[in-house]
């Protein structure tokens, strides 16, 4: 594969890409950390994102959520826009809370992908080995720290969270070995 910038392709770029990484804080925790924090951070934006324009658009057509069909699609035979919905800081529908929104959800993924790859990644440096062990008690941290972030957190939520997190990443730690 060659180096040089001018030659080299995209697919060579895309390669080049899943080797190397974003960042180099010197420390491989740090850098680990780092990458998947912003990785996940950039999933989170676009599941939020792609969600509300799915929204947007249900409400746009005037369907139900239900999945029926819509009541009046024009009225005086001009199309409705539901777009004018996006302004005003209080509306629920604002560019401000779709902003909002995403960045929260963003932290929330970035903060979960970043707690977790930091936790395997020091545990398995710790004890020498990366077993389902690594993985549960990882997952369960993980899924605190994501019940913490929620609005609506209880005892149960967190606990909840905490199982499922750890029961989560045990069984993708077991299945890999089968996959």
């Amino acid at each position: 594969m060659s180096h040089n910038l001018e030659t080299r392709s995209f697919v060579d770029e895309i390669r080049h890409f899943d080797k190397s990484s974003f960042f180099d804080f010197g420390h491989p925790l740090l850098n680990r950390i780092a990458e998947s924090f912003v990785k996940a951070a950039g999933i989170g934006a676009i599941q939020a994102v792609s969600r509300e324009a799915y929204f947007t658009a249900i409400e746009g057509a005037g369907l139900e959520s239900s999945g029926g069909l819509p009541a009046e699609i024009s009225v005086d035979g001009k199309k409705r826009h539901h777009l004018p919905d996006l302004r005003g800081e209080t509306n629920r529908k604002s560019l401000e809370a779709l902003v909002r929104n995403t960045g929260k959800e963003s932290l929330q993924w970035g903060l979960a992908a970043g707690v977790y790859s930091g936790l395997t990644y020091g545990l398995r440096e710790s004890r020498g080995v990366h077993d389902w062990k690594n993985s549960a008690v990882a997952g369960a941290i993980t899924g605190v720290a994501l019940a913490l972030t929620a609005d609506d957190k209880s005892h149960e939520q967190i606990v909840q969270c905490a199982i499922t997190g750890a029961a989560i990443s045990t069984a993708a730690n077991l299945l890999t070995g089968i996959f």
